[in-house]
């Protein structure tokens, strides 16, 4: 495994492993508990993924079997849009996350979208790391003006913004942009869930078979050799080993351009641009 180093100077790994739709108490522990059998260091919830809870049991099972240690463990979690009212509301929201994580500190905590008042919600937050119960503070969804415009008016610049970032949505200038802020780039949607026919498209598959890899291990070595930290998610033990085992090879710079190639310039998962949208995760 490989690691990058956030701005706060803690290593977070470059893969780890979503929870994201498995909102079933039961599988997700099962779930989680597997990934960190199979390897898995870096752990990513979320308030509004209503699993949280399932999450903790799975790292105190883990703990407790010998799998790892809470320090082995890179943990995060999001504050939702509902709680992103004012300071207190996004302060109380971390304090809640931990509540049901059963955990008296997590590694990360991002704004989950950049709706509500979100500056507000960033000093609740920032209370939160100030007093220990979060080792860094980030966002998720912040494209590049914003991101920029808020990191000049906050007190932390946030160590991480999870933005979906796969080979049809290659976004370079925002991941550039990123880096110049002295933000890490953190890839949701790694594997594009599944569209655009990604597991058997044909250029990954020769690419992949070079190497005796799946086209979607070369689009997560693709990401990661980009310095994008990535967090897919299966809930089959296989696909989890198979996503993990990508430490091995390396890709060309002529294999990069190609796989990059693909990029359509947009997201056909979300658009943050439209107002229904933005509608629909308020209302939420």
């Amino acid at each position: 495994m490989e690691f990058i180093t956030l701005n706060t100077g803690a290593k977070m790994p470059l893969e780890g492993f979503g929870v994201f739709q498995i909102p079933d108490a039961e599988e997700c522990e099962d779930v989680v508990y597997n990934a960190i059998k199979t390897g898995y260091r870096l752990l990513d919830t979320a308030a509004a993924y209503m699993n949280e809870e399932a999450l903790g049991k799975a790292v105190a099972r883990a703990i407790a079997d010998g799998l790892t240690t809470r320090e082995e463990l890179f943990i995060t979690t999001k504050v939702w849009v509902s709680d992103m009212k004012n300071e207190d509301t996004a302060y109380e929201a971390v304090k809640i996350s931990l509540a049901k994580l059963n955990l008296p500190y997590v590694d990360l905590v991002l704004l989950h979208q950049p709706m509500g008042d979100y500056f507000a919600a960033y000093r609740g937050i920032t209370k939160a790391y100030r007093e220990g119960l979060t080792k860094a503070i980030g966002v998720a969804n912040f494209y590049p003006a914003i991101l920029t415009n808020f990191c000049k008016f906050v007190e932390v610049t946030p160590a991480v913004n999870q933005v979906e970032i796969h080979p049809f949505f290659v976004q370079q200038g925002a991941i550039e942009n990123m880096k110049s802020l002295g933000v890490a780039p953190q890839a949701w949607g790694p594997l594009a869930e599944g569209k655009h026919g990604i597991f058997t498209d044909p250029e990954l598959v020769a690419i992949g078979e070079k190497y005796g890899k799946s086209a979607a291990q070369v689009v997560l070595r693709w990401n990661a050799q980009r310095g994008v930290s990535i967090i897919p998610k299966s809930v089959h033990v296989n696909r989890m080993e198979q996503n993990i085992d990508i430490w091995d090879f390396s890709l060309t710079d002529e294999e990069m351009t190609t796989i990059a190639a693909k990029d359509l310039g947009h997201s056909e998962i979300v658009d943050h641009s439209d107002p229904n949208f933005v509608n629909f995760i308020i209302n939420m």
